[in-house]
């Protein structure tokens, strides 16, 4: 899960800056880097899967308590209009069939918990229906999820990929790689930078295409588009597959509030460990 932190905290100065052409020696951390909505949300879901205790039934009764107990805590933070409006409403919040790349960025801690591809599946959509219950948008958190489970329990890239390739079938296409997207990708007038459809692949590929978890994580900023949350989604895999750096998990640590540190150190103590051994 600190991963998926790392990922967002890494790209959110670039966040709504559509350069194409930043390098990708960039610096990982300057001052104008900070936690976003996608740390926050996956903190919260971490926080729902602690409380309900593996009971699924209370998963789905404590998880929007949980996204809105943090996100009131951490008002804030650049929250999109439609899901600020179900966050910060009085009244119950609805599902609102979203596809938007939500649903991807705060799924990460479903894949530290489940014990099987099924398991994952249920996660996922009890916690993206809630708000993200447009098929695009199940799909792009299952994606996600499926990915951070099968890097945890120790599958290679090439069949990670192929499982991926489900959900997403251009991840076959030996065209589809982080230097050919450079340049080609990011801001588009119809929104599909900031869906799942339009991001989550992009993403994974990142992943897919990074030597360690630095890698990864630059391949995630250097291709422009919704960083911060392409940056939490790859970081989310990245660390369950190669782990993570001492010293980048240590700088991030020093961005998270005494209560988010709570929640992290709650969910650390139900997560599932990493398989380990060379792949």
């Amino acid at each position: 899960m600190i991963g998926a932190i790392a990922g967002d905290v890494i790209g959110s100065r670039y966040e709504f800056v559509q350069d194409f052409r930043r390098p990708k020696n960039f610096t990982l951390f300057t001052p104008a880097c900070r936690p976003t909505d996608d740390s926050y949300m996956t903190l919260a879901v971490a926080k729902a899967l602690v409380e309900s205790g593996g009971d699924r039934d209370k998963l789905k009764a404590v998880v929007v308590g949980c996204m809105k107990e943090v996100a009131h805590a951490h008002p804030r933070t650049g929250w999109g209009a439609r899901f600020a409006r179900w966050l910060f409403t009085e009244e119950k919040s609805e599902p609102y069939n979203s596809f938007g790349n939500g649903a991807g960025m705060r799924i990460s801690p479903v894949g530290w918990v489940a014990e099987s591809e099924e398991e994952v599946k249920e996660l996922s959509q009890i916690v993206t229906e809630v708000s993200h219950n447009h098929p695009e948008g199940l799909k792009g958190a299952e994606a996600v999820a499926m990915a951070v489970f099968l890097a945890r329990t120790g599958k290679d890239k090439t069949e990670i990929r192929d499982r991926l390739a489900k959900y997403y079938p251009r991840l076959r296409d030996k065209y589809f790689t982080i230097e050919n997207i450079y340049e080609k990708y990011g801001y588009d007038e119809m929104g599909m930078w900031v869906t799942c459809q339009g991001s989550v692949p992009q993403a994974l590929v990142a992943f897919l295409d990074g030597k360690d978890f630095e890698d990864c994580i630059r391949n995630a900023v250097y291709i422009g588009g919704d960083s911060d949350t392409i940056g939490a989604m790859t970081g989310s895999v990245a660390e369950a597959y190669y782990g993570i750096p001492d010293d980048i998990k240590a700088k991030v640590m020093t961005y998270l509030t005494d209560d988010l540190l709570k929640i992290y150190e709650d969910f650390e103590k139900i997560k599932k460990p990493r398989v380990t051994e060379k792949r």
